[in-house]
């Protein structure tokens, strides 16, 4: 069980902070059944009621800072998933977003990305599923980054290069 005041990952909302742990009255919900309060950290307006012991959404801890650097460390060695075939492509960045893992996130961004510049190179747009999954995993990855490491989460980005170019000798 995770604490009041803490951070967790809750399926595909993202990043949300552990309001509080609570039985609620509410009718039709067991008066001894413990729930999360959660607040989205980058989704406002939404509160979130979940057991605690809820088994059909993954809710895991955030990253630690040095989990986090570490992570960032290893994003030039996460392989791509390439696949060939458009919708089996398509279900597998489904499969890694729902997963709640952030190398698996680092692995969508990375074949969209690549795959954008190839099409850009042969003149060709980007496809629809590679921009919306692109966006879902930096998403995902930028916000639990972010709450992990202390930096807001439009400076991200800038983070990760520093990071990268400064352990690459740029």
């Amino acid at each position: 069980m995770f604490e009041k005041g803490g951070y967790i990952v809750y399926g595909t909302t993202g990043v949300c902070e552990i309001e509080d742990i609570t039985s609620p009255n509410i009718e039709g919900v067991p008066g001894n059944r413990l729930y999360y309060v959660l607040n989205p950290c980058f989704k406002k307006g939404n509160r979130i009621f979940t057991p605690v012991d809820n088994e059909k959404v993954v809710i895991r801890a955030v990253m630690t800072q040095e989990e986090a650097a570490s992570l960032v460390d290893e994003i030039p060695h996460i392989e791509e998933l390439w696949e060939k075939d458009d919708k089996v492509r398509e279900l597998r960045y489904k499969e890694a977003i729902r997963s709640c893992n952030p190398r698996e996130w680092i692995q969508i961004i990375k074949t969209s990305y690549q795959r954008q510049q190839q099409r850009k190179a042969v003149g060709k747009k980007a496809t629809t599923v590679d921009e919306r999954y692109f966006k879902a995993a930096e998403e995902h990855l930028y916000a639990e980054l972010s709450i992990a490491l202390g930096v807001p989460k439009d400076e991200v980005r800038d983070y990760i290069q520093k990071r990268l170019g400064k352990e690459q000798g740029n």
